[in-house]
């Protein structure tokens, strides 16, 4: 039995360091390297107004989706696990977010184009109705149209990865603070927003690192024309604009900078959360 759990922990590794550690290593030393040793060069040139708008663009993105969709989600897994909703609505919406979870890149933008786009059947409709969405002024080919986009895969994702969360609250406690006279406010505020706050920045978290990597969906959705980070690392590797992998992978390390940075504001809220719950 040992060895066997010896041989598993040695794969487990051996994956971390193939598909982790080692890609992470040749992005950094990527970063610096140029064609006469290290240099600045490429991160330099992430400072450049198109580079530092790309990344401005990536980060509203996936900070609104991820807000977004984690507010959505948290509720909806919460009042489809409440004792009064009924079986079927509640294995109906696990079944549609782990496909919809899923669907992502070309048939979902493809989807979202008949649906929302300027001749799409929703779009039509309305338009016959006498109000034209396009007025107001939306267009899918936005930064709130990949918002409205990313949130149909973003929202099933938080209700399946809160749920467990979320059935962890246990009917008792919150019995228990009605009978010691807490409103539903109070019990939220002392105990179950404590309680789910840890779960529900790590869900939030994911959800931002699931948007601001994305690179089908926004591709295909608007063929490039907006500047996301992983568009501008697909434009220089492939050559559309300039072949460069160092810029590539200098715009890569800024990636994973910013998703360190995100792990560590994770870590200090979740400390604060800690302290809190056990008050």
């Amino acid at each position: 039995m040992r060895a066997v759990q010896g041989v598993l922990i040695i794969g487990f590794f051996a994956y971390i360091v193939a598909f982790l550690l080692l890609p992470s290593g040749e992005v950094l030393f990527g970063a610096f390297r140029g064609e006469h040793g290290l240099t600045l060069k490429y991160v330099d040139q992430l400072f450049e107004p198109r580079y530092l708008h790309a990344f401005r663009n990536s980060i509203e993105l996936a900070l609104a989706t991820a807000i977004l969709g984690g507010l959505f989600g948290t509720v909806i897994a919460y009042l489809t696990l409440s004792p009064r909703a009924p079986t079927w609505l509640r294995t109906g919406v696990t079944s549609f977010s782990g496909v919809a979870a899923n669907f992502a890149g070309v048939p979902l933008a493809f989807a979202f184009v008949s649906t929302f786009g300027t001749m799409g059947l929703l779009t039509v409709w309305l338009r016959q109705q006498g109000f034209n969405l396009y007025d107001t002024g939306f267009s899918l080919f936005s930064l709130s149209g990949l918002v409205l986009t990313y949130l149909y895969f973003q929202i099933p994702l938080m209700v399946i990865i809160i749920t467990p969360a979320v059935r962890g609250l246990r009917r008792e406690w919150r019995e228990a603070a009605s009978n010691l006279g807490a409103t539903p406010w109070q019990y939220w505020r002392y105990v179950g927003l404590p309680i789910l706050l840890p779960a529900l920045l790590a869900s939030m978290v994911l959800l931002f690192g699931n948007a601001f990597a994305a690179y089908a969906t926004p591709y295909a959705l608007t063929s490039g024309n907006i500047a996301l980070v992983p568009i501008e690392i697909g434009n220089v590797l492939s050559g559309n604009v300039m072949s460069s992998p160092q810029l590539g992978q200098a715009l890569a390390l800024g990636m994973i900078g910013i998703m360190a940075m995100a792990m560590l504001a994770y870590t200090l809220l979740q400390r604060h959360a800690a302290r809190w719950q056990c008050r």
